[in-house]
């Protein structure tokens, strides 16, 4: 079997090599045992005696011949762990390869352990090599829009310049004193995605105990806007208040009014590293989980206006005093007005902490795992060991964030990676928020936020189902096929696969 096949079929990498330990070792203990009987140890040689004497062996019973087996067996392997391996000489790809070899060349103990040696480091880089090739493909998958997603943007554009139902006003003008009415629950999208936002907004909305007091402020960008608009203007969810805003009808907010951000895409830099090579760098020893994560940083959402906006909330939102900003890829599975009561103790931010937790994975995040602490800056001014919290599901306390200088300091750090050509940190948005958020982050119940649904094919089902929002954060997104099947029907749940969009998109429920 080749080495890729076999990887599809041992996933779990301890599983693979314990096999492959064991198809190796198995002619191993043949030419010891061969070995042995050369030297008079045992003198039988019949398959009944080879079996009395491996018995023991691989049983685990004590034995002075067995034991002496183990000894030569480790010192051999200890004598070739640190021998290189002959460059250029051709080794077996294959078991049946390996064992026609080690017949016709007669092996002594140490060329066999070494040419094992050579074979299993071979199938370790090929497996490696195919994990890597794995995650660039799911990146690939990930950056690009989905057929179906790009036609239902299309005909829902089509629609708003045809259909006056489509570009009615969003809300109702007698309903728009409730877009500034601070007893309403107002909570924040930005996104550039139609069918996640659907998702989002009736999630929410099912979930509430009390859906007349919920107000959705959707952004989107030019491009979008008229399409965002006509689902929302043809698919309302009332009693709920929906605003739909492009990020043109923000006068003041626009790329070239900001230094900061039009360097983003101006400067060479990044745009290389965000739309540059991505295999470039990469070695095969590389982890693969480290290697997911630098591709999922260079994705060109990270230089979009609209994954900056939240930066911009007390501007955009002056006359609010709190909003929970929800990003496109959650779902919202328990009424979240309760978020409304927690007091922050004068904090601006509300956010799940991911220093700890069950998943060691998901929930094992500190400052060390964003920024580069061998850049002088980093290491002067930051903790390793600070506990990161998450994006994606925040209760932002606009008043209070008024008064602080958190919007300048964001920018400041943004401009000081630009200039040391991203360097101080690689992924996305999140690192410049943790420090211009330092000292005003106030600790939520973990419960609220469950996040890794894009990334932890392990992710526990039970606390799925318990969790308030749950978060397909990472590449494997459940609108993708790339999506973990058994995580996917917690989001279908909540898209309207007999829609006419969405049947004339082809956009079908996963099976």
């Amino acid at each position: 079997m080749k080495v890729k096949a076999a990887a599809r079929y041992f996933s779990n990498r301890t599983v693979f090599y314990t096999v492959l330990a064991l198809a190796f070792l198995l002619p191993f203990v043949f030419i010891l045992t061969a070995v042995d009987t050369l030297e008079g140890v045992n003198d039988c040689s019949s398959s009944d005696c080879l079996g009395r004497r491996l018995g023991p062996r691989f049983l685990g019973r004590s034995g002075d011949d067995s034991a002496k087996l183990i000894k030569e067996l480790y010192t051999i392997l200890q004598q070739i762990n640190s021998e290189e391996i002959p460059v250029g000489e051709k080794f077996p790809e294959s078991f049946s390869e390996f064992l026609s070899d080690m017949k016709d060349k007669e092996y002594d103990a140490k060329t066999f352990a070494i040419r094992l040696k050579a074979m299993i480091e071979n199938m370790d880089k090929e497996v490696k090599r195919s994990r890597l090739a794995e995650q660039l493909h799911k990146h690939f998958i990930a950056t690009a829009i989905p057929k179906g997603i790009h036609c239902l943007t299309l005909r829902l554009t089509d629609e708003y310049s045809c259909n006056s139902q489509a570009r009615k006003q969003l809300p109702a003008p007698e309903l728009l004193s409730l877009l500034f009415d601070n007893s309403c629950h107002h909570f924040v999208l930005a996104t550039d995605n139609i069918l996640a936002a659907s998702v989002v907004v009736t999630s929410v909305v099912r979930s509430s105990l009390n859906p007349g007091r919920v107000v959705f402020h959707v952004i989107t960008d030019k491009k979008t806007y008229p399409g965002m608009h006509s689902w929302f203007a043809l698919n309302p969810l009332s009693p709920a208040i929906i605003e739909v805003k492009g990020v043109h009808q923000f006068h003041w907010l626009r790329r070239e009014s900001i230094p900061v951000l039009k360097a983003v895409t101006n400067y060479s830099g990044v745009r290389n590293h965000y739309h540059g090579n991505h295999i470039m760098g990469t070695n095969v020893s590389e982890n693969p989980r480290v290697f997911a994560s630098k591709l999922q940083a260079r994705g060109p959402k990270y230089i979009s206006l609209l994954n900056h906006m939240r930066i911009y909330l007390p501007e955009i939102f002056p006359y609010l005093n709190k909003v929970v900003f929800l990003d496109d890829d959650v779902v919202v599975q328990r009424c979240l007005s309760p978020l409304w009561l927690i007091d922050l103790s004068g904090k601006v931010n509300g956010a799940v902490e991911t220093c700890k937790g069950e998943d060691t994975w998901v929930m094992a995040k500190s400052f060390r795992t964003y920024f580069n602490f061998s850049h002088p800056l980093i290491a002067d001014k930051l903790d390793p060991d600070e506990c990161a919290w998450a994006y994606g599901m925040n209760i932002f306390d606009l008043n209070a964030w008024r008064k602080t200088n958190i919007r300048e300091t964001y920018l400041f750090w943004v401009q000081e990676n630009l200039k040391s050509s991203v360097t101080l940190w690689k992924l996305g948005t999140l690192p410049p928020a943790l420090i211009a958020f330092r000292g005003y982050v106030h600790p939520i119940d973990p419960s609220w936020h469950m996040l890794g649904l894009g990334y932890q094919e392990k992710t526990d089902i039970d606390s799925v189902r318990k969790a308030a929002v749950i978060h397909y954060n990472g590449q494997c997104k459940p609108w993708l096929e790339i999506g973990y099947k058994h995580l996917q029907p917690f989001w279908t749940r909540h898209v309207n696969y007999t829609n006419d969009f969405i049947r004339n998109c082809h956009i079908l429920e996963p099976q």
